[in-house]
């Protein structure tokens, strides 16, 4: 009796959780513009844990608690979502680096800006070097489809040309720096140090993850960056 008693709790139980989790679904399925975002972080997160070809669309949907139905009505399939994933990743820095304004920036306090923020921002957002690093895997099989991220960063790539000509024009930058160079010095100077930290740490006995560490590699990038491209009379 007893036992009946308590398969019957353990029932009533189990269909709380089941109706609970029904109605978050039945939630979110009911606002699109969350249904999308919901699935988009999902899938981010699956994708730079796994890569490409590890990733899974159960464990995707599992993650945004939808279903595979709700993932293909809004990205197609896997090969979809993994771009719109890119697309979103390259959306969020290309977006925020806009806030630096620098336009309106002295040139050199705007080299350090962008900068300062291109390390931050690789330091905040792990998944943006793993989904890199998948994609270039793939030798940007992937990316080569979108239409979007070149004009993403074309917006960056004429700033930053705005910024070194004015340099020039004062006499603090060397004339005619190219603008991409550039930039990848400062991406390459960050990505290379995180995408190796482990085995640097190991190699050379120091904790290159430690708070005191990444700040001076910050301003390490700073001063590469800036000795780089500064006139030799400046």
């Amino acid at each position: 009796m007893a036992g009946r008693a308590r398969q019957q709790t353990e029932n009533a139980a189990q269909e709380d959780v089941t109706e609970a989790a029904g109605k978050r679904r039945r939630k979110v399925s009911r606002n699109p513009q969350r249904t999308h975002a919901t699935i988009l972080d999902a899938a981010t997160e699956e994708f730079a844990a796994h890569g490409f070809g590890g990733a899974r669309v159960d464990a995707i949907a599992a993650r945004a608690q939808t279903n595979k139905r709700m993932l293909y009505h809004y990205f197609g399939d896997k090969e979809g979502l993994y771009l719109a994933v890119l697309e979103a990743t390259y959306a969020t820095i290309r977006n925020a680096e806009k806030q630096l304004d620098l336009a309106r920036r002295h040139p050199e306090e705007g080299m350090r800006e962008l900068a300062l923020f291109t390390w931050r921002h690789f330091l905040a957002h792990p998944e943006f070097l793993s989904l890199l690093a998948t994609e270039n895997l793939h030798q940007a099989h992937y990316l080569r489809r979108s239409e979007k991220v070149s004009v993403m960063h074309s917006h960056l790539i004429d700033e930053l040309a705005d910024v070194l000509r004015r340099g020039e024009a004062l006499g603090i930058f060397r004339p005619a720096v190219d603008p991409i160079s550039v930039y990848l010095t400062i991406a390459a100077l960050g990505f290379f140090y995180l995408s190796n930290r482990h085995t640097l740490s190991t190699i050379f006995a120091r904790k290159l993850t430690a708070p005191d560490a990444l700040n001076a590699w910050g301003e390490h990038i700073v001063a590469v960056t800036l000795a780089s491209i500064r006139a030799k009379d400046a």
